[in-house]
């Protein structure tokens, strides 16, 4: 392995002395960088997933399902009744429901970014501040999730079958599989982001003198959002 060409006498670490460890070759914390190596192993998760999405919906193209006639309906009894004193019908407003649950994510992507924020600020009730409206719309992402899947089952699309409308099983197989692990990944963002409003408003990080935990759970948030689109992409609009 060849040795460093840097002039140590200015001041310069040689390749060797940034890896023989103490400090990050990275300029970053450790735990930053596997927070992003796990992001890179979950990318290739859901790339895989989506191309299998591709491959199957290309040889069964003509029967292919079209998302506005899936997505058709508003599934929350209590929005549907609302909708319909409105004077539209709840059983016919394609994509509405999923747009909204759509905002919720990109909501929380802006509540996230303040969160940390605040968190290089060293203010943590600006952190708790921004963390909770965050955790709300990720619950209700779940939540709208579940409404979404009981409505779906209801109608016949199941991972082992095909509804009237959807007609190929491999769509229900791969919408399920697919938004089910996104929904996981929210899940698991909404519990970790609730332990990290409860330790800063217990001051826990400005013991430790730094917010990165917050800024590695903004991170991982990010993430799952920016893979919301193109779940969004796959099975709402194309």
């Amino acid at each position: 392995m060849a040795e460093a060409t840097l002039d140590h006498s200015h001041g310069q670490e040689t390749n060797q002395e940034l890896w023989d460890g103490g400090h990050s070759p990275f300029k970053v914390g450790y735990g930053k960088v596997m927070m992003w190596y796990f992001l890179i192993s979950d990318t290739f998760t859901f790339a895989s997933f989506l191309i299998a999405y591709a491959a199957l919906r290309f040889t069964q193209s003509d029967a292919w399902p079209k998302p506005a006639e899936v997505f058709a309906s508003i599934p929350v009894p209590a929005a549907a009744r609302i909708f319909a004193k409105l004077g539209a019908n709840p059983e016919h407003l394609p994509l509405v429901f999923v747009s909204f649950m759509t905002f919720l994510l990109i909501l929380s992507s802006y509540t996230m970014v303040r969160a940390v924020q605040e968190g290089y600020r060293m203010n943590k009730d600006g952190v708790v501040k921004f963390l909770i409206p965050t955790i709300i719309c990720g619950i209700l992402f779940v939540i709208c999730q579940y409404y979404e899947w009981s409505h779906l089952i209801h109608s016949g699309m199941t991972p082992t079958s095909a509804s009237a409308v959807t007609r190929v099983q491999n769509f229900g197989q791969l919408f399920f599989v697919i938004t089910g692990f996104h929904g996981l990944h929210v899940t698991g963002g909404v519990i970790m982001n609730t332990w990290l409003a409860v330790q800063a408003r217990n001051g826990r990080f400005d013991k430790v003198g730094h917010y990165e935990m917050v800024e590695k759970m903004g991170l991982y948030w990010h993430f799952v959002d920016l893979v919301w689109v193109y779940v969004f992409l796959c099975f709402y609009l194309l």
